[in-house]
């Protein structure tokens, strides 16, 4: 799908043009952006010596993301924290915005963040408490997952207003998605990611992350250990075609973000 760059404002339509600070510029949710800005340059100062001094990150493959458009844009990507996993694509989508290359040092780019950036988190998620909540102002669409609930295998209802929700988040921006539902390792993929892809026709972009589940406990908030290698690597965007079956591009996506179940004797990280 061909995504046209929207833009959404408190103005009307002849006067979007003047707003040159987005003071009154909305995301399709309904939130401020200026307001977006703020929280992640704040979160993005309390965080950044986690990723910097107290751990290393190490970014790889930041080269596919300069072309990329401004919206249309699905990240896939294994997950191993709540939270932590997000703040670190945050730091490094708002460095590639100013012309980065696989680092996020200095943090300049605080100053001028990449607000249209978006993640896909479990309602329950963003309900657990005063912090998720404000997490919740940096984008989050969530979405009531129907096979899980409270850390319970559950049976429920499919949420049909997550495709829609999420579209809304690829027309106006780049989205984040952890297509396995879980912090689980090596969890199956969703077939619902693949029947997103097939409705939305996003540009998608595997990542592989490594070492947060051993640097932070399960929600990210907390430091479980220092000196741990951080590694976000971004692989070179995915094509599917329009009559790939849902098992194939499963199986590709469970491949390209290195989820594929373990032998014997493969070492869980």
């Amino acid at each position: 799908m061909n995504f046209s760059k929207k833009t959404y404002s408190l103005l009307p339509r002849w006067l979007i043009g003047l707003d040159f600070f987005g003071i009154f510029e909305k995301d399709p949710f309904g939130n401020f952006l200026i307001i977006k800005r703020f929280f992640i340059f704040i979160m993005g100062w309390f965080t950044y010596y986690r990723y910097t001094a107290v751990n290393q990150i190490e970014v790889q493959g930041s080269e596919h993301l300069l072309d990329l458009p401004d919206n249309g844009v699905l990240f896939l990507s294994n997950h191993q924290t709540y939270f932590a996993d997000v703040i670190a694509f945050y730091h490094i989508f708002c460095a590639v915005k100013w012309g980065y290359k696989d680092t996020i040092s200095p943090p300049f780019y605080l100053f001028a963040p990449r607000a249209r950036c978006y993640y896909v988190a479990a309602s329950e998620t963003m309900k657990g408490g005063i912090l998720p909540r404000l997490f919740s102002i940096g984008g989050a669409i969530t979405v009531e997952r129907s096979w899980r609930a409270n850390g319970e295998n559950v049976q429920r209802e499919l949420d049909n207003s997550a495709g829609d929700k999420i579209g809304k988040g690829l027309g106006h921006g780049w989205v984040i998605s952890f297509p396995q539902g879980t912090t689980k390792p090596f969890a199956p993929v969703r077939k619902g990611t693949a029947h997103l892809i097939r409705e939305h026709q996003p540009i998608v972009v595997p990542v592989v992350i490594n070492g947060f589940r051993r640097a932070f406990d399960k929600k990210g908030l907390r430091l479980k250990k220092r000196n741990t290698r951080l590694s976000v690597r971004f692989k070179a965007p995915m094509h599917f075609l329009p009559d790939e079956p849902v098992e194939q591009m499963v199986e590709r996506i469970t491949k390209a973000i290195e989820q594929e179940a373990p032998g014997d004797n493969h070492p869980l990280y």
